[in-house]
């Protein structure tokens, strides 16, 4: 068993860490802000947590919030000290819920309910390059004769989705279509494959990440499993509120289904099929409180460890589920990935574009080639990516 590594936190300015709470989330609350027509009231309470997370210290929700008792377990002994100075992984996922709080989310009135990243994940979507997502099966290569090579390149499309993630290119400086010249620092697709021969009786269990371009790119692949047998279900876990910026939830599979059903130029009935899967129960939605909990998925708890292990694999898709699933630490990037994943309850796979210091699996020779050629930046860059898998 590798022993623990120390727990990120955000103190060291210049950090990747650091920048994450100094720069981006300040330049959220300014995008947020001017999406919607807010009320003053509204205002007043983003220029108050604007105030907290740049110059005070972290305060606990009201005592009329329905998730209060929850977060005062989980910020136990984090309350009334910096943002800074807390676990990373605490800090960012604590900035979500409080953006939510002040933007009426959860309150009676007229702005309950209101994604306030909404408009931000409609323009992603709305993109030349998302309705160009399911053109890949239309390519001559990977038509459905050559099944094998079509599930791959779902599989590839699935990965490098990731990279469609609207809170990190709030500050990245960089846009979405850009690919960044980078790769694979781990592929371990052959074995993920092994896993789910055609024909299999398996259920899958994908553990979304972003909306938009990546889960059109996660419902084709959910598509491809279960129309090649290579899953008899997929069970699908969307967040049960907005998160994090892009994070998808049942609201977002949705729309993101209608605009599958609506794409004409990819002869393939994917938005159709999903549509009549969720119907009849061989894909399903759902959701999960701890999916937005600021702790690592070793804590889950039983109900939820109980449904990954009924499963023949989970998949986890993207960077916040991958620091969760390893913890949010200074691991040597040539630690085991299966010993990060020992206590994960069914096989598991991560799909993940490097977009934090966090990172385990890699070989002494990859780690080396790439500190040479990129220092430490190609682990927050967005240029590199992993397929892990713990069977």
């Amino acid at each position: 068993m590798t022993p623990d590594a120390s727990v990120i936190l955000s103190d060291e300015p210049g950090s990747f860490a650091w920048g994450v709470l100094a720069v981006r989330h300040p330049a959220l609350i300014k995008k947020v802000r001017g999406a919607f027509p807010y009320d003053p009231a509204r205002h007043r309470a983003l220029d108050t947590l604007l105030a907290q997370i740049t110059q005070g210290v972290i305060e606990p929700l009201g005592d009329d919030a329905h998730d209060a008792a929850r977060w005062a377990v989980w910020g136990r002994g984090h309350f009334g000290r910096s943002w800074f100075d807390v676990p990373f992984l605490w800090a960012e996922s604590y900035f979500y819920r409080k953006l939510l709080e002040a933007v009426g989310y959860f309150e009676d009135g007229p702005w309950r309910g209101i994604d306030p990243f909404g408009p931000f994940k409609q323009a992603e979507l709305s993109t030349v390059e998302a309705d160009e997502e399911p053109a890949v099966l239309d390519h001559p290569e990977l038509r459905p004769a050559d099944a094998q090579a079509q599930a791959q390149a779902l599989l590839l499309g699935s990965l490098w989705g990731n990279r469609a993630d609207l809170g990190f290119h709030i500050t990245s400086g960089t846009s979405t279509t850009e690919t960044g010249g980078g790769g694979l620092v781990a592929d371990e697709s052959a074995l993920l494959w092994t896993l789910l021969p055609e024909g299999s009786p398996a259920t899958v269990c994908v553990v979304a990440d972003n909306s938009g371009r990546e889960l059109l790119a996660d419902l084709l692949l959910v598509d491809h499993l279960l129309s090649h047998r290579h899953a008899e279900q997929v069970v699908l876990h969307v967040k049960p509120y907005p998160y994090y910026v892009s994070d998808a939830t049942t609201a977002d599979v949705i729309e993101c289904l209608r605009r599958l059903t609506a794409m004409r130029s990819a002869e393939t009935g994917a938005g159709q099929r999903l549509w009549s899967a969720l119907s009849s129960g061989r894909l399903a939605l759902r959701s999960h409180a701890f999916s937005c909990a600021p702790l690592p998925y070793a804590d889950m708890p039983d109900d939820l460890r109980g449904e990954f292990s009924e499963v023949t694999l989970t998949l986890m898709k993207g960077d916040l589920n991958y620091r969760r699933l390893v913890g949010d630490r200074s691991w040597p990037a040539t630690t085991p990935f299966a010993d990060r994943t020992a206590y994960f309850p069914s096989p598991v796979a991560a799909l993940r574009t490097l977009k934090s210091d966090v990172v385990v699996g890699l070989d002494d020779q990859t780690e080396a080639t790439l500190v040479k050629a990129h220092e430490q930046r190609w682990r927050t860059s967005g240029t590199h990516a992993l397929i892990q898998v713990r069977r």
